[in-house]
Parts: C-alpha cells; sequence; structure tokens
C-alpha cells in the first residue's frame, strides 16, 4: 500500500506560494505506515489536472488532494473530480445550509457563487469543515481488479486541512503493512560529498534503515528511515545505524533532530554553569541571535555587532599597531578580539567572527582566508581560517556556525 499527494494551484506552480501541506501529509502517513511515493503540483487547468488525478487513482492506493475547493471559477478541483468517478455535481442540501450559517455568524451576505462549494461528485462523501466554508470530498476510485483508490480532497488552507485530516479523513484509512519511523542525525564541518564517503555502504540504494542525505546552510543531516513489524524493531535499527554514523563521521556529529549548533553549546554552558559573549562582523549579528534564542539564553551575556571600521574604534579598541602589522583581518586581530571582548562582559568564554573580504590567493596559488573566527576562554584562545566557499547567500550563517563549532570541539 502507498500513497500519493497532490497540491493544486497556479499560486505554487508559479512559486507565489510554497506548499508546506504535502511535507505535512507525508509526515502523517509515516506515522500510520503508509510510505508516499508521489508528490505532485499542479496549476488550475482543467486538463492538466483531471490527467493527474486519473493517473494518480490508477497507481496509487491513497491520493491526498489540498487546494482548488474556493468558490472561484479557477478552484477546479471538485468538478474534475466528478469528471473522475464520470458523474455530476449534486447539491448537499445539509451542506448548503451550513455555509450559509457560517456567513450569517459573520455578519456577511453569501454570494451565490458559494453554493458551488455545497456540491459533490454523484456517489462521494461530503467531509465537513468546521472552520472553513470549504467542505471536503471523499471518494473510492474502482479500479479492475484491484481494490479501489481511496481519494480525499481537502482546502488549501494549512490550518484547515490538518483540522481535516485528523478528524475527518484518518479514521477512514487503513494502517499500513509496515511500521515506518524517522530520525535525523545532524553534522558540520564536513561537504556532502565528504560525508558520503565516509558514510560507504550506509548510503547504498536499498539498505534497511534508508539513510539519505540532505544540506542546509552547510549543516548536513542524515534522514534515518526504517520500516519494520513493530516501532521496537524500527527502534532498533535506527540506533545500531545511529551508532554507525557516529564511528564513521567521528566528531562531525554534533545532534539530533531539530537540534543546532547553538543547542549544543548553551546547553553544555548550562551544565557547566558557565557565561558566554560575542562580537561579530561579517556574521552580521547571526550568531547572537542564534545564541539568544535558545531558551537558556540567560547565561548568554550579549555581543556586538560591528562594521570592519569599527573593529579599531571602542568598544572593541584592537590597537593600531597591531593592525598596522597584521591587518584588521587577521589571525591576531580575531585572537585579541575574542580576548577583549571577554573581559569586556566578565565571562567564561568569548566568539568573534571578524568581518569577510573578497577570495584571493598567495603567490603559491593557495586561497587566502577571507576571515577567521576565534574562541576564547580563561586557558586558551583558538583561531580558525575560515574560507567563503559555496552559496554567498549562507555566508553569515556558515560562519556563525563554524565559530560555534569550533567552540564545541576545542573548549566544551
Amino acid at each position: 500500500m502507498h500513497a500519493e499527494i497532490i497540491a493544486i494551484g497556479s499560486e505554487l506552480t508559479t512559486g507565489a506560494k510554497l506548499d508546506t501541506n504535502s511535507q505535512w501529509l507525508s509526515l502523517e502517513l509515516a506515522e500510520i505506515g503508509i510510505p508516499v511515493r508521489f508528490h505532485s503540483t499542479v496549476a488550475d487547468d482543467h486538463a492538466a489536472m483531471l490527467e493527474l488525478f486519473r493517473g494518480a487513482a490508477d497507481r496509487s492506493d491513497i491520493v491526498l488532494i489540498t487546494g482548488g475547493l474556493g468558490p472561484t471559477l479557477d478552484d477546479l478541483t471538485r468538478q474534475l473530480l466528478a469528471d473522475l468517478l464520470g458523474t455530476e455535481l449534486v447539491l448537499h442540501e445539509p451542506s448548503l445550509a451550513y455555509i450559509k450559517e457560517l456567513f450569517e455568524k459573520r455578519g456577511r451576505y453569501m454570494p451565490e457563487r458559494n453554493v458551488i462549494q455545497a456540491k459533490f461528485p454523484e456517489g462521494s462523501e461530503p467531509i465537513e469543515n468546521p472552520v472553513g466554508t470549504a467542505p471536503g470530498i471523499w471518494l473510492e476510485y474502482p479500479r479492475e481488479g484491484r481494490e479501489p483508490s481511496r481519494v480525499a480532497a481537502m482546502p488549501g488552507v494549512p490550518s484547515e486541512m490538518r483540522r481535516m485530516y485528523a478528524n475527518q479523513v484518518l479514521p477512514r484509512l487503513p494502517q499500513g503493512d509496515k511500521v515506518i519511523m524517522k530520525a535525523r542525525v545532524n553534522c558540520f564541518g564536513i561537504g556532502e560529498s565528504a560525508a558520503e564517503e565516509k558514510l560507504g555502504d550506509l548510503t547504498a540504494r536499498g539498505r534497511e534503515p534508508e539513510v539519505g542525505i540532505t544540506v542546509h546552510e552547510a549543516t548536513i543531516t542524515l534522514r534515518i528511515t526504517a520500516h519494520g513489524n513493530s516501532r521496537e524493531e524500527c527502534q532498533v535499527a535506527i540506533d545500531e545505524t545511529k551508532e554507525l554514523i557516529r564511528e564513521r563521521m567521528e566528531g562531525f556529529v554534533f545532534g539530533e533532530e531539530d537540534e543546532g549548533l547553538e543547542h549544543i553549546l548553551m546547553r553544555s554552558l548550562v551544565a557547566q554553569e558557565k557565561t558566554i559573549a560575542v562580537a561579530e562582523c561579517g556574521s552580521g549579528g547571526v550568531l547572537a541571535r542564534s545564541l539568544s534564542s535558545v531558551n537558556e539564553n540567560d547565561l548568554f551575556r550579549g555581543g556586538l555587532v560591528l562594521s570592519e571600521s569599527g573593529m579599531a574604534s571602542d568598544p572593541l579598541s584592537i590597537p593600531a599597531e597591531l593592525i598596522d602589522e597584521h591587518g584588521v583581518i587577521s589571525r591576531a586581530a580575531a585572537k585579541f578580539a575574542a580576548e577583549q571582548i571577554r573581559e569586556l562582559f566578565h565571562v567564561d568564554y568569548a566568539l568573534f567572527v571578524s568581518a569577510f573580504r573578497p577570495l584571493d590567493h598567495d603567490e603559491e596559488g593557495k586561497p587566502i582566508p577571507n576571515a577567521y573566527v576565534a574562541a576564547a576562554s580563561d586557558e586558551h584562545t583558538y583561531v580558525q581560517d575560515h574560507v567563503l566557499v559555496g552559496d554567498p547567500q549562507i555566508a553569515r550563517s556558515r560562519a556563525a556556525k563554524t565559530i560555534m563549532d569550533l567552540m564545541r570541539r576545542k573548549l566544551l
């Protein structure tokens, strides 16, 4: 048994809006052991939608559709479901009465066009929508020699769709043949191809559990998907795979699920009862925002966001002679800045991100670091080169993560 999810709307295919419904529904279906094989997004086009509906209902045991149930002329889902069944739309009086009542409660006149929302393909069932004017549709599409495909159409508004799915659609769905459980392991400081090389056969096609790799703003997430006859069986397989990942990825693993580097740092500071402050140029406040967003932020005592020229003035005041000798973007300046911040804020740890400069190369053709990051404690100050490679849109986030990762590795 497998499912397919279809998102309706030209606003999605043109990129004007993002489809979050399909992701949410996939996660929900996994909870009942139903894998999703297809995600489709289709514009408000009669021929394209009908072709997609027919193909989906023929190949998939469950088809969940979101969007296209409004009252306007471009809301085609209900009519196309009727075309799929070869039937007509028929008026459902209880639904019409409910829609009229909803308008009255809001003190508004119901346009005649809204009557269409109370019409359903003959042979289908209306799905109540207690918070909106668009009821859903439930139907079974006959397939020769096979069980019928179960089709549910729901509103595109996420809050309405989620409530309808949980209360009205989920109880109608069968349980999957297998239990599906998922887990995530987060890594930093290594590229995607290098990570795959270290993981070896863990990412091989057809392995159980499956291990997939995704990258977001330089954080690598290893997605584990286990299939089994019970949750216990899946959990054992996930735990064994996590152990193998940690062995092969050495010190690159920092957390699981939604944990970011900032959560790991602040949790360690809580355990140590230590405080922290930051100063940053190139990361533009991303570092301070990340650390202050964690609940244990009373240990984050503050930060400075500076321009390159501001590094030489109060309160950081990197000495002019140091800048003349080494430059404002240098290992020496980064070391001084981290130690100065620690003194200024009277904290146990201090982090610093220098300004960024354009990529350049030395006489041997080696890249000159674009920036430097530094982490200081009462005993040690560590400085690390930072070369800006890859997507410039994530440069600030990557720099902030680099200094947090340096602290994780060296000071905690």
